[in-house]
């Protein structure tokens, strides 16, 4: 399998985007003793949102995904 070599800004916005997809898996499984589940932080989303204008690929998502399948493969 290839090894993608990412810049700065793409690996900024493929972890950005790793936190955020995080943050709502956690908001989705909720708390632990069922309660509501916790919202997603303005801050988290925004900093994805930021990091991938500023890697360029905001509105490029089929270029992003590539980028994320060729650094975090999955398992």
């Amino acid at each position: 399998m290839p090894t993608a070599v990412l810049t700065d800004r793409e690996r900024t916005a493929v972890q950005a985007y790793l936190r955020l997809l995080h943050t709502v898996r956690a908001a989705f499984d909720g708390p632990p003793d069922g309660g509501r589940p916790s919202v997603v932080p303005p801050a988290v989303l925004a900093e994805a949102e930021q990091a991938l204008a500023r890697a360029g690929l905001a509105g490029n998502e089929a270029e992003f995904f590539r980028l994320l399948r060729d650094w975090c493969p999955p398992a």
